[in-house]
């Protein structure tokens, strides 16, 4: 099926036909959304510019974000991961004196990766932990060992201190997350919502997003272009706004979560441009089909002038900041309106 098969939600009616009470709910969540600064929107600067968790800190501050997202090897020579106990404990009190939130990722379930990942955020003073299963395997037993691995969460961190998020990462659809949830039965798992992850798992936003709904409590916000790929779908990430993805239908179904509170409890702007992730699943799979071993996330660095793709990739993360804004500012303007 093409990728555009199904109609798009068409977001402004989604918001006039809701209560009085959810428009009003709506809005307000627009104006307040927990916005958190993603490492990956500077992951060049990262690797080949100089940028550190520090500099990642200061640049949440000065866009009056309210946290960080940053993955442990984030940062090269300069990472999490290669920081003493007290230098972490030290960054994570650099977070805190800038008031921001301070979030952890690590690219894998098996239990050396994760269990330093959790000493890692723990040391930090960091809230959440995101992670996601990398292995090469059947589905069925990718699935099976991922239980077995988050099964592990509360050996790793017996205090409880620590929220977890299990991502969605391209190669398991929704239903195979919920199943793991459900199974790991830890009431402080549950799933960050990446914005165009489930296109390389053949399936598309709105519905992914619909079967996930009652266990997201994070989320990647990002656009990309789809791509035909041996069958299946391959996503090309590109600037915010300039994609094929419903951003805005998504958003709105987002911050609607939660009755009394919101339910997602941070923005992820993981603007990515340049990132190519190829098809993993497909229409005419098998039951229990193979997925190949591969990499943790990363853009290649190409072979231009590399100044200039740092400047690029750093406009790209400022514009990023204000588009999103730019997009919950007309969310909230529509659900304001009364009718007539």
């Amino acid at each position: 099926m093409p990728w555009n098969a199904l109609p798009r939600l068409d977001w402004r009616a989604k918001i006039a036909g809701l209560s009085a009470a959810s428009r009003a709910r709506l809005a307000a969540r627009a104006r307040s959304a927990p916005l958190f600064a993603h490492a990956y929107a500077l992951h060049l600067n990262m690797r080949f510019g100089g940028m550190t968790p520090k500099k990642l800190a200061e640049f949440a501050h000065a866009q009056r974000l309210s946290g960080l997202k940053i993955h442990v090897e984030d940062g090269e020579q300069a990472s999490l991961a290669r920081m003493s106990d007290d230098a972490l404990r030290a960054y994570g009190e650099v977070v805190e004196s800038l008031g921001l939130e301070l979030h952890v990722e690590t690219s894998t379930t098996e239990a050396a990766g994760l269990s330093d990942a959790v000493r890692i955020a723990l040391a930090t003073g960091a809230t959440s932990l995101r992670c996601y299963p990398r292995y090469e395997g059947h589905i069925s037993q990718i699935i099976d060992w991922t239980i077995a691995d988050l099964r592990r969460l509360n050996e790793f961190d017996p205090q409880g201190r620590l929220r977890f998020t299990l991502e969605q990462h391209e190669d398991l659809k929704s239903d195979e997350l919920i199943h793991i949830l459900q199974a790991v039965a830890n009431p402080r798992l549950s799933l960050l919502f990446d914005f165009g992850n489930m296109i390389n798992a053949y399936e598309l936003p709105l519905p992914a997003l619909a079967a996930q709904a009652p266990h997201i409590t994070e989320v990647h916000v990002k656009d990309c272009l789809i791509q035909s790929d041996r069958g299946g779908w391959a996503h090309l990430a590109c600037l915010t706004g300039e994609g094929h993805l419903p951003m805005q239908a998504m958003l709105v179904e987002l911050l609607l979560l939660g009755e009394d509170r919101p339910q997602v409890l941070a923005f992820g702007l993981e603007e990515e441009e340049g990132y190519i992730a190829p098809a993993l699943r497909f229409p005419s799979e098998e039951p229990d089909p193979f997925i190949a071993a591969r990499s943790a996330s990363f853009t290649d660095i190409g072979t231009g002038d590399l100044d200039a793709r740092l400047r690029q990739e750093g406009a790209a993360a400022h514009r990023q900041v204000e588009i999103v804004r730019s997009m919950l500012g007309d969310i909230a303007t529509e659900a304001e309106r009364t009718e007539g």
